[in-house]
């Protein structure tokens, strides 16, 4: 039968859309912070968590810096003592001083949460930096998830959030919650409240973006987009040029019967 913590643990994985050893991270870290304040123990102490989530066993490990001499109790122990616990304990090892099991109070398991939660915030946010830094200008299918004064918020894709500003927005599109729709990834920055990404359905690469989706020739490079100019909203100009002779730049943007450039047409509305 699996432990509450196996659950929890496997719960905030999905939930947060982090690698499991993050996680595991995040929750021993808590721990310590918690085990720490419940025993009044300096911060500077080695205290590691050994931790069996399917049993949902917990264990504190404090370990200590083998000396001559001891100037800090709670860091270090005396050659003599070190041997009763490791007799191939020498000058400078770590050995473990202390190993037992630990139960979480009331206090202690909200202190534990309170970091769990801070070190799972900060996870996401490199998690979002790491995935879409360098992304600028990709397209990505977008779910809206609420509408805001004057923003959009979108999901593009692993719950990771991004705002469409009114400028980034199509004066004539309607926008819904839960509506489906390509967007451009405009900016990434960094801020003092984490990574902040800004969506676009205006921007005049989502038309180019379009374009290398419904056209091979454009996407292999035998044909290349030389400029595009857009009015959002209303109309779209695209010049285009051949790199290989024999193909037609504009029928293979056109396609069969426009089928090509409808494609593009109706995702622009």
């Amino acid at each position: 039968m699996k432990s509450e913590i196996d659950i929890a643990l496997k719960q905030l994985v999905a939930e947060r859309n982090l690698p499991p050893d993050t996680v595991i991270s995040a929750f021993t870290a808590g721990l310590i912070s918690a085990y720490k304040k419940e025993s009044i123990t300096p911060e500077s102490q080695n205290v590691s968590v050994k931790l069996d989530p399917s049993q949902g066993d917990v264990t504190i490990i404090i370990r200590k810096e083998v000396v001559e001499e001891v100037a800090d109790d709670d860091l270090e122990i005396e050659i003599s003592a070190a041997h009763t616990l490791d007799q191939s304990a020498a000058i400078g090892d770590m050995i473990v001083t202390k190993s037992m099991p630990y139960e979480l109070g009331r206090i202690a398991a909200q202190t534990a949460r309170q970091v769990m939660m801070q070190r799972l915030r900060e996870a996401e946010r490199e998690f979002v930096l790491a995935e879409y830094s360098g992304r600028e200008n990709d397209i990505f299918l977008a779910t809206i998830l609420r509408l805001e004064q004057r923003h959009v918020i979108v999901d593009l894709g692993n719950n990771t959030e991004a705002v469409m500003p009114k400028p980034e927005q199509v004066f004539t599109e309607r926008y819904r919650q839960g509506q489906k729709m390509k967007v451009i990834l405009k900016a990434v920055e960094n801020s003092s409240k984490g990574p902040e990404l800004t969506a676009s359905r205006s921007d005049s690469n989502l038309v180019k973006k379009l374009f290398e989706m419904e056209v091979p020739e454009i996407f292999n490079g035998a044909v290349e987009i030389m400029d595009i100019t857009r009015e959002a909203g209303s109309r779209s100009k695209v010049a285009v040029r051949a790199k290989q002779s024999g193909v037609d730049p504009v029928g293979s943007c056109v396609g069969l019967r426009g089928i090509r450039i409808q494609n593009v047409v109706n995702e622009l509305q």
